[in-house]
């Protein structure tokens, strides 16, 4: 077994078979499908189910999935260690991200990380609740995660760290019932059309809150694309509850943006491994981490 075997799997995995994987690893599919071959043979095992042009991992080839992420990351760190000595000039941080905390804080920290290193590419991961950006970076396949929750992150195979707050906005068509400058008191929301996230998001639980205090109101659209629910605003199919880190992006598009009271925030934090960290996660945490440290 090498290396390389195990990048080969972890690419059909997460390109979804065979054919995307070897074009995404510019090889032929005939050369990635002997390596994995190898693979199985030294493994004992086969990893993958062929049904047809589908692949369709095997017990074996679900139970492989995070020690092969281990394995790969630990190479990784290992290649970033020397890339340090040259003060990042190259190398890699993936990060796992909440979407309303991708655009914000996330955005500030990219720019001033990528700022002072630019030969680090940075691939942020799509990741639609909390509970998604701890198991991608429990898990390697994120060295670094950003959430939001109503409390504390309560688990013991990653570090969170505080980065801030952000309140829960009314976002609004400019012609909308609601004058701008003026907050909005939460019951005022009875009666009105609202679009909402899935299940586990924070701006999802802040409604069902409302629905359990009384308040009703209708669910005009339930969208996972958190980037549908501006323009489904601006097309007046309803409301939306969003955090404050959608701000300007609406109010640039024309939206109207109002705050609700009361006044109800989630907790940022930016969450790492307990396991040693590659130079580019260490670097990035160091800095986005410094302005909350001295705020």
């Amino acid at each position: 077994m090498d290396i390389r075997q195990l990048e080969y799997f972890l690419a059909i995995v997460d390109h979804g078979g065979f054919n995307r994987a070897a074009s995404a690893l510019y090889l032929s599919q005939p050369s990635l499908s002997q390596a994995v071959q190898a693979l199985e043979r030294d493994l004992g095992s086969s990893l993958f189910h062929r049904i047809g042009r589908r692949a369709v991992l095997t017990e074996a080839g679900t139970a492989l999935i995070e020690p092969a992420r281990a394995a790969v990351r630990s190479l990784e760190t290992a290649r970033a260690s020397v890339a340090a000595v040259h003060e990042l000039r190259e190398g890699r941080l993936d990060i796992a991200a909440m979407p309303s905390q991708a655009v914000e804080p996330l955005t500030t920290m990219v720019r001033g990380f990528s700022g002072r290193y630019p030969g680090v590419s940075v691939t942020i991961r799509a990741a639609f609740t909390s509970r998604d950006v701890i198991d991608m970076v429990r898990t390697g396949a994120a060295e670094l995660g950003l959430l939001a929750t109503s409390g504390p992150v309560a688990e013991k195979e990653v570090t969170a760290h505080a980065v801030g707050e952000q309140r829960f906005v009314l976002v609004t068509p400019p012609d909308g019932p609601f004058p701008a400058g003026r907050a909005v008191a939460c019951e005022e929301l009875a009666g009105q059309r609202l679009i909402v996230g899935q299940r586990g998001t924070g701006m999802r639980a802040y409604v069902d809150g409302l629905r359990e205090r009384g308040i009703a109101f209708a669910i005009a659209a339930e969208t996972e694309h958190r980037v549908a629910i501006l323009p489904l605003v601006l097309a007046r199919v309803g409301f939306a509850v969003v955090t404050d880190s959608w701000r300007t992006m609406a109010e640039r598009a024309g939206a109207l943006v109002l705050d609700i009271e009361p006044k109800t925030t989630l907790q940022i934090a930016l969450v790492s491994r307990r396991a040693e960290q590659s130079p580019a996660a260490q670097t990035f945490l160091t800095c986005a981490l410094a302005p909350a440290e001295h705020s």
